[in-house]
C-alpha cells in the first residue's frame, strides 16, 4: 500500500510522529544519566521504576476512552498533556519537577498510543496491516538511530532549547490533527452506550470491567505471556549485552591496512553493535514485513523467538568483533521479523467495539516485559556469561511454546465457533 494512496490520517501522523519521536530519542536515553548526576544513582534507579507503572495505567485509560470517546479526541488529549508536559520540564526550576514533567510525558505518551493504533487498523484492510504497521516503524526506528547521536549534544548543552522544540513540534502536531484528522470509531463501537452518563466513577468501573472480559480472554492471555517471554530476550541489547561487551568482550582490530590499523575499544564495540542494530532495522523492515507477508503469523512468531533467542545465546560463544556483527545481524532479524506482526495480529483479532481496549492491554507484554528484562544484569553478579545467556535462551524457546500453543487455541476456538 503505497503512501500516497494512504488516507490523510494516516499522513500527518506518520510525519509528526517520526519527527517527535526523533526529537525523543535526544533526550530519552540521557534521562537516567540526567537524574543520576542530580539526585544520585541510587536514587535516579528507584525512580525509574515508577514511569513504567504510569505508562500501564495511560495504556489501559487511553484504549478504554480511545473505544468510548473516539480515537481523535483521546490522541488530542495525549499529544496536549506531552505538549504542557515538555513546557513545564523546559521552564523547570527543580529537579522534582523536572521528574513529575518527565511522568507526565510518558503518561500523555501511553494514552496516545492505544487510540493512534487503533486508527491504523480501522483504516487499512487487513492485508495490507503489516506494510502500515512496518512504515510507522521504520520512521520511529530513524528517529532512534539518528536522535541519540544529536542528543549526546543538544540534551548536555542545550536541554531548554531542545525541551521547547519538543513542545512546539508537539503543539503543531496537535494542531494537525485537530484541523486535518477525522474520526474512525468504527459503528459497533458508537453503538455501545454507557449505562451512566453523568457518572464519572461508573466510567472507570465499566472501563475495567471492559479489561475483565479481556483478561479473561484465554487467547489474549497467552498472546501476552508468548510476548513477555520474547521481548525478555529482545530487550536485553541495551542490558545484558550493553555489560558483557563491556566486560568481557576485549580492544581488537576492525580493519588492517598498508599496516594500519583501526582499533576499538570494549565501548567503541558496543556503540558499533548498537548502531548495526539500528541501521539493519531501518533498511530491512519494510523489504523484510514484505517477503514474509504471506507467512502465517505462528510461525512469524515462532521464527522470531528462535533467532533472537539463538542469536543472543550465540554471543556467550566468541568475542570476536566480526562473529558479534553477525550474530547481531541475526537477533536484529528476529526483532525485525516480529514487530509489525505484533500490530497486525492483535488489530485483526481485537472486537471493532474494544480495539482501542485490546491495543492498551497489548501494551502490557511491553511495559511488563521491560521490567522482567533487567533481571539479567542483576544475576550476572552470580553467574557466568554463559549462564545468563541460557537463561535468555530458555526465555526465548518458552515463548516459542506458547505461541504454539497459542495458535492452537486460537484455531480451536475459530472451528468451535
Amino acid at each position: 500500500m503505497q503512501i500516497r494512496l494512504w488516507d490523510n490520517n494516516l499522513k500527518v501522523r506518520l510525519l509528526g510522529e517520526a519527527l517527535f519521536n526523533m526529537l525523543f530519542w535526544m533526550y530519552f536515553p540521557f534521562i537516567t544519566v540526567y537524574f543520576g548526576a542530580a539526585l544520585g544513582n541510587h536514587i535516579a534507579g528507584i525512580l525509574m521504576t515508577v514511569p513504567p507503572i504510569f505508562s500501564i495505567i495511560g495504556s489501559l485509560l487511553g484504549g478504554a476512552l480511545a473505544d468510548r470517546l473516539g480515537r481523535r479526541p483521546v490522541m488530542l488529549l495525549g499529544a496536549s498533556l506531552q505538549t504542557v508536559m515538555f513546557a513545564l520540564f523546559a521552564l523547570s526550576p527543580s529537579h522534582w519537577i523536572d521528574y513529575a514533567a518527565f511522568i507526565g510525558i510518558g503518561f500523555g505518551g501511553a494514552i496516545y498510543r492505544p487510540a493512534s493504533s487503533a486508527m491504523v487498523a480501522d483504516l487499512v484492510p487487513v492485508q495490507e496491516r503489516r506494510q502500515v504497521f512496518a512504515t510507522f516503524t521504520t520512521a520511529n526506528n530513524l528517529g532512534a538511530v539518528l536522535g541519540p547521536a544529536l542528543g549526546a549534544i543538544f540534551f548536555f548543552q542545550y536541554r531548554q532549547e531542545l525541551l521547547w522544540s519538543c513542545s512546539f513540534v508537539l503543539l503543531i502536531y496537535f494542531i494537525a490533527i485537530y484541523f486535518i484528522v477525522h474520526e474512525t470509531l468504527p459503528a459497533p463501537a458508537k453503538s455501545v452506550e454507557p449505562t451512566d452518563t453523568g457518572s464519572i466513577l461508573q466510567v472507570f468501573k465499566e472501563q475495567w470491567k471492559g479489561y475483565g472480559i479481556i483478561f479473561r480472554d484465554k487467547v489474549f492471555l497467552v498472546y501476552i505471556l508468548s510476548g513477555i517471554f520474547a521481548l525478555v530476550t529482545i530487550m536485553q541489547l541495551d542490558l545484558y549485552l550493553a555489560v558483557y561487551v563491556i566486560d568481557y568482550v576485549p580492544s581488537q582490530t576492525l580493519f588492517s591496512w598498508n599496516g594500519h590499523s583501526l582499533m576499538l575499544s570494549s565501548t567503541e564495540i558496543l556503540g558499533w553493535v548498537l548502531g548495526l542494530n539500528g541501521l539493519l532495522f531501518v533498511l530491512f523492515i519494510l523489504p523484510v514485513t514484505k517477503w514474509f507477508r504471506n507467512w502465517k503469523e505462528r510461525d512469524v512468531f515462532v521464527l522470531s523467538s528462535l533467532l533472537s533467542g539463538v542469536g543472543t545465546f550465540a554471543l556467550g560463544l566468541n568475542t570476536n568483533i566480526w562473529f558479534l556483527f553477525f550474530v547481531t545481524i541475526m537477533f536484529t532479524f528476529g526483532e525485525i521479523v516480529r514487530s509489525p506482526v505484533t500490530q497486525s495480529f492483535i488489530s485483526r483479532y481485537a472486537p471493532e467495539h474494544a480495539r482501542g481496549q485490546y491495543m492498551g492491554a497489548d501494551s502490557l507484554q511491553f511495559t511488563i516485559g521491560r521490567l522482567l528484562a533487567p533481571v539479567t544484569v542483576f544475576l550476572s553478579a552470580w553467574l557466568p556469561p554463559m549462564g545468563i545467556f541460557s537463561i535468555i535462551l530458555i526465555s526465548a524457546l518458552i515463548s516459542v511454546v506458547l505461541y504454539i500453543l497459542l495458535f492452537r487455541i486460537y484455531v480451536e476456538e475459530k472451528d468451535a465457533a
